[in-house]
């Protein structure tokens, strides 16, 4: 039962929870606080005291981010305590912090990044002084070098030690720290060398002034001069909410936008930096293949071209779906190839036994947000630090508010978090199967357990013994049950779990991945149809006619024979499901380069050609035969979690088999590289070349 204290703020006496801060208090009071330490999801420093308040009776001013309402004695008339949060005590206290604060921060608002976004110049405007009693000489800091995404300007610093407080807490890499003591404080890197983690540039949001920016985008743009779109971020399969900020055409800025179910307020370094590859190597126009030469051609003499090519036997006709392909043009791609005959799809690139079973077996059912209530995780083949970091981060949070026991079966990585270590091989599965002590213990007893199986487990050649191994587990400890779900898939890419809920998986007597390439080397596949699948080697396409689809000049479009441009993921209106299953639409914030056009537009006008016109002209009418067809994406914002689990048994998904003796990896090998708008950011490269050796050291 909630422990409800009485308190008057500003005269109006109102009920909250005794655990309550004096700030939240305030501010459900209506007042408004001002405070440049205090942040919710970080523990409370209380070291700026910008947050002053006055509480009637004592003998001064209180800081109200560290004071909770339960002690707060009442008055000796047992009134409500007294809180007054604008008096001329309030007023005159506030003006003192802020004149301090100012004493030493430089006057170079003018060339400040943060200018138009500064916490300090907001609340210097309205809680300051009209001038500063000091005339000393400021003082001067050094510079420390943070590495290739954060910019440091020390001397602007408020020792707030919000970037010190969430590196250690959130992203639990121990790298930031306070150095000395007063005038002699500095925030710094303990080893001056390049910050490791892989949310890093979440620091430059949290820097209340202009000490902590962002280096990529230094200089380019104040923010007034930025249009806005709110979007989803595709570059790992969690879903994160952003905001493209754009100008002229181009992309300049991405940064987090709050969703408690999902990303919180937190977004990966790869997704807010990634922004400078959207416009390299760039596919702006058709091209063909011509005496072993792609030539540039004009858009009817490439559909023309394609349409030849797809008049053949159904049966040499295959179609492969990639990492960042958006829902929308997998269904006019599936809808095409249906209208064609062709059996021969696949959205699996990486050629996971998923998709075959109930939709809930290829979900991270448990939700992100639902990683909160269990109390038991067991991790399988997965670094899920660098293949979804902020999964890591909310197991992260859970660990440290709550009991979680974590196991994993693997090989080890640093994953912020301790964990028991069972093995690195599927033997561990099978000794934990038969367990009745040590980690077995703890997932028997445990009230809400869960697994989480990365794609390194699954895209094996056993990869269909490890799921039914990881089934047989989940039966054992009842990670599934009425309103409970702990079977989870952690996907890495963006357009998985929409194709496989589409049904972009091989028709009955189609060939999947392994045999659509099988067929490409024997010569009985002689065209393919690759809509943006750039994981998979070139030679592995033998002498097939390729057509590509996709936005960058990467792997997929080297070995093509025809080349369609189309858009990247900030340049179409698209829907996107995530790991979770969970609907969500991103929008367009820029036009596309050139003459490339929006992904489904070009399908549909190739359908024309092929003599199978889609019945759809426009994005509504596409999206209302999409929902038609696959009611599930219609339920935007909604991750299913334990719906249906009374009747999910993951014992039976995979198949039975022995399998191998191979360690079980991540997917992942360089987290800054992973698909083609990555590898063609140069800022990627310089986290690879500075970042990746020193992680995979501490690994």
């Amino acid at each position: 039962m909630t422990d409800l204290r009485k308190v008057n703020i500003d005269g109006a006496e109102l009920e909250v929870p005794g655990d309550y801060t004096l700030m939240q208090a305030c501010e459900q009071a209506g007042a408004e606080i001002p405070r440049f330490c205090y942040h919710e999801r970080l523990s409370v420093a209380g070291n700026c005291r910008m947050c002053l308040v006055e509480w009637v009776g004592a003998p001064k001013p209180q800081a109200s981010c560290a004071l909770q309402v339960k002690d707060l004695r009442p008055n000796r008339d047992g009134s409500p305590a007294n809180i007054l949060t604008s008096s001329e005590t309030v007023k005159k206290a506030r003006e003192g912090v802020m004149e301090f604060l100012l004493i030493n921060h430089p006057l170079d608002c003018p060339i400040c990044d943060q200018g138009g976004e500064c916490d300090l110049q907001d609340q210097a405007m309205g809680y300051g002084r009209v001038g500063s009693r000091f005339d000393m000489n400021k003082r001067a800091v050094d510079d420390k070098y943070m590495g290739p995404l954060v910019a440091t300007v020390m001397t602007r610093c408020i020792q707030c030690t919000r970037c010190v407080r969430f590196i250690t807490e959130v992203a639990g890499v121990s790298e930031i720290g306070l150095a000395s003591r007063g005038e002699d404080a500095e925030i710094t890197t303990y080893l001056e060398k390049s910050l490791t983690s892989e949310m890093s540039g979440n620091i430059i949001d949290l820097c209340p002034v202009g000490a902590l920016t962002s280096k990529p985008y230094a200089f380019n743009a104040r923010p007034w001069e930025l249009e806005p779109t709110e979007s989803i971020d595709v570059m790992d399969a969690v879903g994160s909410n952003i905001r493209i900020d754009s100008r002229g055409g181009r992309v300049l800025r991405i940064v987090p936008v709050i969703n408690d179910d999902i990303n919180e307020e937190w977004i990966s370094d790869k997704a807010r930096f990634v922004w400078d590859g959207l416009g390299r190597q760039r596919l702006d126009r058709p091209y063909v293949r011509k005496d072993g030469q792609l030539t540039p051609a004009s858009w009817d003499e490439a559909l023309a071209v394609v349409a030849d090519k797809l008049g053949g036997d159904p049966e040499s006709i295959a179609a492969i779906a990639g990492d960042l392909a958006c829902t929308e043009s997998m269904k006019a791609l599936n809808d095409l190839m249906d209208g064609l005959g062709v059996k021969n799809i696949d959205c699996r690139q990486d050629g996971a036994p998923l998709g075959e079973g109930p939709r809930q077996e290829y979900l991270m059912n448990t939700t992100i947000a639902g990683i909160e209530q269990a109390d038991a995780l067991l991790i399988v083949g997965s670094n899920v630090r660098h293949e979804a970091a902020l999964v890591n981060a909310r197991i992260r949070k859970t660990w440290i508010h709550s009991d979680l026991e974590i196991g994993m079966v693997g090989v080890p990585y640093d994953l912020t978090y301790v964990y028991d270590h069972l093995g690195e091989t599927a033997d561990a599965l099978e000794t934990l199967l038969k367990s009745t002590k040590g980690f077995a213990r703890k997932l028997k007893s445990a009230k809400n357990p869960m697994i989480l199986i990365g794609q390194g487990a699954l895209t094996r050649k056993d990869g269909a013994q490890i799921l039914r191994l990881c089934g047989k587990i989940a039966d054992k400890f009842g990670m599934v049950r009425e309103g409970w779900n702990g079977w989870n898939v952690l996907h890495t890419a963006a357009a998985r779990v929409a194709g496989l809920d589409m049904g972009f998986v091989p028709c009955k007597g189609g060939r999947g991945l392994a045999g659509i390439l099988a067929g490409a080397k024997d010569g009985s596949v002689k065209t393919i149809y690759n809509l943006g699948a750039d994981e998979i080697n070139e030679d592995l396409f033998g002498d097939a006619f390729v057509i590509y689809q996709g936005s960058h000049g990467d792997a997929g479009a080297h070995r093509a024979d025809v080349i369609l441009p189309g858009c990247a993921y900030t340049e179409k209106d698209a829907l996107w499901v995530n790991t979770e299953g969970r609907v969500q639409m991103g929008f367009a914030a820029v036009p596309p380069k050139g003459d490339a056009k929006t992904d489904w537009k070009i399908i549909r006008a190739l359908s024309e050609l092929c003599g199978r016109t889609l019945p759809y002209d426009d994005i509504d009418a596409l999206r209302k035969k999409l929902f038609t067809d696959h009611p599930t994406f219609s339920g935007l914002n909604h991750a299913p979690g334990a719906e249906g689990a009374a009747d999910f048994a993951p014992a039976k998904l995979g198949a039975a088999g022995k399998p191998l003796k191979a360690p079980l990896k991540s997917a992942i090998g360089d987290f800054y590289f992973t698909n083609p708008v990555a590898r063609a950011s140069q800022v990627m490269a310089q986290c690879s070349t500075e970042c990746a050796p020193i992680m995979e050291a501490a690994e």
